[in-house]
């Protein structure tokens, strides 16, 4: 039998089976590390740069192993590339009878009882929320598997997703008239079954509490467990181990309420006017904080008499809400579902009513017309360290960027990993021929009032240089917003696109398709991102993306190191940072054949002794300080494209 490396080499089945494919050192030493890993039931964490084939470096041994492997990822977009391009191909290629399921979250699966209740309650708020159920209706007779994904023509953040999809909070389990029928049901027992299951970190992490908590599991007992994105880990674990409560559970739980009192207990209207009383003091509660987006400690507001107020009088409609609840739960499962939700919502809200304890931060964020309370642990090692025992499974942890430098003492220390092999490997491209770094001359600190003037003062004639083709990533909200109303102003003569002008997807649609356009994007547009080809061939970074200091979160994790004889900036902010950074500098070269120009405005990182952990963990380039080296590197791109064109013909 060949080896995992050697059926990924210019004679096995993969070079015979897929066009164009080239056998990569890198990829097949990989590739070999993931098969002892399986074989011996280990810990593996490894960093694989941009090229080196990490998803056919760990499909390979897996589909070969004949294991029951579970694979995730922190994104829909990659965990659709595997189930439905890379996994079927591999499996085709090495021709092994391997049976592959795919399972999201519960939201990503319409609910036929929901929709049911959505058309007969007649509480739609718009005629486009009318129009969006009229086409989720004619879907949900066609769909097999009942994913939204497949409904191109209503966004991801349409309001009516919250009517028509389920919750844990509100799905009536066994008990829901269309349980026999329901996708998320089929979902799960298509990934009991099948060899290998790619589902994402949130559903892991789920099955992490349910696990803990002694209620059972949400998905079935695996050999190995695979974590690509592995850099999101430690964030998104940060988040599913805390509590939340939202403006948003409120309102969804006070509609649901209306709706199941007017179905189940028409008489009792009283119900109804007690959820709506929820409505209008969760709005009022919203008013009382801050206003404007911000995140902020709660301890900051928890004494503001109208915030108390606040807080009191919806703990006391909440309060009342139960009690109304609890009586007429034997009126139908859905008010009997809504009792035990109002339960649990009353519990989290009073995590924010008395002292926070140490080992957590409570905190808030308000968005526009909304607000969540969190409760985030301060530090998640042991949480994480301990739910990994719970599985008697090898683990392998992989991204392109998880390493400062070649070490993984970082990351495997935020989540309490042990005893683990390491890999790393960097990308096979060919960075120093074929990218320029450029650091531009006389930039003011990013302090200054006059910054992101200045970077797009400096970021027009490199545009202008490289005939449009560019990403100019941001570091916050607040820089995007005012740079393109500059860029507008300055007349470019090349497509502009903004994030937020349009859902992610069509932007980068249009961006590939104009082939000269200027993309202006901040962190979802850092990481996740692939545009092969010359319509990206320069990347343009606002500033070095340092976390922002009066974050609750990060101020209480840095006290925390601090307390321990640590330097939170070193030991925290910094790595965090360089981690960032290489995600958003991973965007410019996507394939062997990719050229450009990567571009980075701050001048600390030449000013201050740690702008060489940033300048060591980036791709060997060429450096530049001169804009004449930059135009001299299109010009000579533009050439070879002219003498290409001319052999052609």
């Amino acid at each position: 039998m060949l080896t995992p490396a050697e059926l990924l080499g210019r004679d096995g089945p993969l070079a015979e089976f897929i066009p164009d494919f080239a056998p990569r050192p890198q990829q097949q030493e990989m590739a070999s590390a993931v098969a002892e890993s399986l074989e011996k039931r280990g810990i593996l964490v490894t960093e694989a740069g941009t090229g080196t084939g990490k998803t056919f470096a760990y499909l390979v041994p897996s589909l070969m192993s004949g294991d029951k492997i579970l694979i995730s990822t922190a994104t829909k977009t990659l965990q659709d590339q595997l189930f439905h391009r890379d996994l079927p191909v591999v499996r085709q290629a090495l021709n092994v009878p391997v049976s592959i399921a795919l399972l999201k979250g519960r939201a990503n699966y319409l609910c036929l009882h929901r929709l049911a209740t959505a058309e007969s309650s007649g509480l739609m708020p718009s005629r486009q929320a009318i129009d969006h159920l009229h086409r989720i209706r004619q879907w949900a007779g066609r769909t097999s598997s009942g994913d939204i994904s497949e409904i191109e023509n209503i966004p991801e953040d349409a309001p009516i997703w919250h009517q028509v999809t389920s919750t844990t909070d509100n799905c009536l389990g066994q008990e829901c008239p269309t349980y026999n029928e329901c996708h998320v049901v089929k979902a799960r027992r298509a990934a009991q079954n099948a060899d290998i299951v790619v589902i994402n970190h949130y559903i892991l992490f789920a099955d992490m509490l349910l696990r803990g908590e002694g209620f059972g599991e949400l998905l079935p007992g695996f050999d190995a467990i695979i974590l690509d994105e592995a850099h999101q880990l430690y964030e998104i674990a940060s988040d599913f181990f805390g509590i939340f409560l939202s403006s948003r559970q409120l309102m969804d739980f006070a509609r649901d309420v209306v709706v199941e009192q007017l179905r189940d207990a028409p008489d009792m209207k009283i119900l109804g006017e007690a959820a709506r009383r929820l409505e209008t003091f969760s709005r009022e509660l919203r008013l009382a904080l801050e206003s404007g987006e911000s995140r902020t400690a709660w301890r900051f507001v928890a004494e503001k008499p109208m915030v108390r107020q606040r807080v009191n009088a919806l703990q006391g409609q909440v309060d009342k809400l139960q009690g109304m609840l609890e009586e007429a739960a034997v009126r139908g499962k859905g008010l009997e579902n809504c009792w035990k939700r109002i339960l649990d919502l009353g519990e989290r809200l009073r995590q924010f009513a008395g002292e926070e304890d140490q080992l957590s931060i409570n905190w808030y964020e308000t968005t526009k017309h909304g607000f969540i309370l969190h409760q985030t642990p301060v530090e998640i090692s042991s949480i994480f360290h301990d739910c990994m025992d719970r599985y008697q499974a090898a683990w392998i942890f992989t991204s392109a960027t998880l390493a400062i430098g070649q070490s993984f003492e970082h990351f495997m220390s935020r989540l309490g990993i042990r005893n683990a092999d390491t890999g790393y490997w960097e990308s096979p491209f060919n960075f120093r021929q074929n990218t320029l770094l450029y650091l531009p001359q006389a930039m003011p600190l990013p302090a200054d009032a006059g910054y992101t003037a200045a970077v797009v003062e400096v970021a027009l004639p490199v545009i202008k240089a490289c005939g449009g083709r560019t990403f100019v990533l941001f570091t916050s909200h607040r820089a995007l917003k005012l740079a393109s109303g500059m860029f507008a102003q300055a007349g470019l003569e090349y497509p502009l696109y903004v994030q937020g002008s349009a859902p992610r997807s069509e932007l980068l649609e249009r961006f590939r398709v104009s082939g000269n356009a200027v993309l202006l994007g901040t962190n979802s547009f850092w990481e996740g991102v692939d545009v092969r080809g010359p319509a990206l061939s320069c990347v343009i970074i606002d500033k070095l993306p340092f976390a922002t200091p009066d974050d609750p979160v990060l101020q209480a994790r840095a006290e925390t190191l601090k307390q321990q004889g640590c330097n939170a900036f070193m030991d925290y902010l910094l790595p965090n940072a360089v981690i960032n950074l290489k995600q958003g500098t991973g965007r410019l070269i996507r394939d062997v054949n990719d050229r450009g120009v990567l571009m980075l405005c701050d001048p600390r990182l030449l000013t201050k002794s740690y702008g060489k952990v940033f300048l060591h963990n980036l791709p060997p380039m060429t450096v530049t300080r001169s804009l004449d080296d930059v135009e001299a590197f299109f010009e000579h791109d533009a050439l070879q494209s002219d003498v290409q064109r001319i052999q052609s013909a």
